[in-house]
């Protein structure tokens, strides 16, 4: 941070959070109101953000001490070579050992982040007492899928390819600025060897060593693909309570923090599921069954009604059929409904960077060319 000596009269302040110089310790400000040990909970970011992102959990969670950790590649370390999903969650382990004293942690995983943190518990399952994780995708991508992925390889570098998608995710000014300035800095390389790592499922051999509890969900306005692998992760982890959160998209925890607070609270305070949750639909799989699974105690019964509208589409299914690289675009555009919300695009922002656009000729500018 510049100090205020420093800052001239015409220097603009720099923003409160950076993409790639948030703390990672944050120890707590406050006793936990049971007067009990304080606890730790540890937050792992997603693919295409930085640890930053999770500025409206630490400013919650405040009789916590929490990690939020920079994994490799991404905020502080994006000049680091990506090493693979078991390097990554010994990393993190690593840190998890070096910074907790006693007791186990609250694993807290968003996508990319979710992947490793199934990974820690797998590979170091005495070091965590709770598991909660969304947006978790361990199935292998469809041709369509990857097309997709290659494309956005060669707009890693785009500013005004990560404020597009910042608006998708539903983040306001400065997490917008934040996110592209993170993503601009992403290396192609690291980026392709992470899809690859996910290419082929990036669920661990040895989930099952891990017999704690589990919370899996998904935003129900997220893709589908998503919820596609709900059974693989329940048949390893029979005791996980697997849920949807309705409304939500991918980034929830920016897009609703007061309510990705509350889930979360419910949660690690006692294994509680809030009462918005819903049991997903179950998706017409080839060849799986879906287990629901969860004997934890609800604060509210559930609705039973699932509407249609929920049920999983067949288009990753339909991905591996001739023509698919052909539907890669039209799937692009699929990935998150919210892209043509104009609530959520600042299109009027957008457009304002466009060149002047040359005005059509009136009378008193004489007679129009032939």
């Amino acid at each position: 941070m510049t100090s205020a000596n420093d800052q001239g009269k015409n220097q603009t302040p720099k923003p409160a959070r950076d993409a790639t110089d948030y703390p990672e310790m944050h120890p707590a400000r406050r006793k936990p109101e049971d007067s009990g040990p304080v606890q730790t909970l540890v937050f792992l970011h997603g693919g295409n953000v930085g640890n930053w992102s999770w500025d409206p959990q630490v400013l919650a969670f405040s009789d916590f001490n929490i990690l939020t950790l920079h994994l490799p590649s991404f905020g502080a370390r994006f000049e680091e070579k990506w090493e693979g999903l078991d390097s990554a969650a010994d990393d993190v382990a690593a840190l998890i050992a070096d910074e907790v004293s006693e007791g186990g942690v609250h694993l807290v995983g968003m996508s990319l982040g979710g992947v490793i943190a199934l990974h820690v518990a797998a590979r170091h399952p005495e070091l965590v007492d709770s598991v909660f994780v969304t947006g978790v995708s361990v199935a292998p991508p469809g041709t369509a899928a990857k097309a997709v992925q290659r494309m956005q390889l060669k707009l890693i570098g785009s500013e005004w390819y990560w404020k597009f998608q910042a608006g998708a995710y539903g983040m306001v000014d400065n997490e917008r600025e934040l996110f592209a300035e993170h993503g601009v800095k992403l290396k192609p390389e690291n980026m392709r060897a992470v899809m690859g790592d996910l290419d082929t499922g990036g669920l661990p051999a040895d989930l099952s060593a891990y017999s704690g509890p589990v919370l899996l969900l998904a935003g129900a306005s997220e893709p589908k693909f998503v919820q596609r692998s709900f059974p693989a992760i329940g048949e390893a982890l029979p005791q996980a309570a697997i849920r949807v959160v309705p409304g939500m998209h991918h980034q929830w925890n920016i897009e609703n923090p007061l309510l990705f607070n509350s889930v979360l609270r419910r949660w690690i305070t006692g294994q509680q599921l809030h009462q918005v949750l819903r049991e997903p639909v179950e998706p017409k799989l080839r060849g799986a069954s879906f287990k629901r699974t969860s004997t934890l105690e609800e604060i509210d019964p559930q609705d039973a009604e699932d509407t249609a509208a929920d049920a999983v589409p067949e288009t990753v299914a339909e991905a591996g059929k001739p023509g698919a690289e052909a539907k890669a675009k039209g799937f692009a555009e699929r990935l998150d409904p919210r892209k043509l919300d104009p609530r959520k695009l600042d299109l009027k922002h957008a457009l304002s960077k466009k060149p002047p656009v040359a005005k059509r000729p009136t009378d008193s500018d004489g007679p129009a060319a032939d």
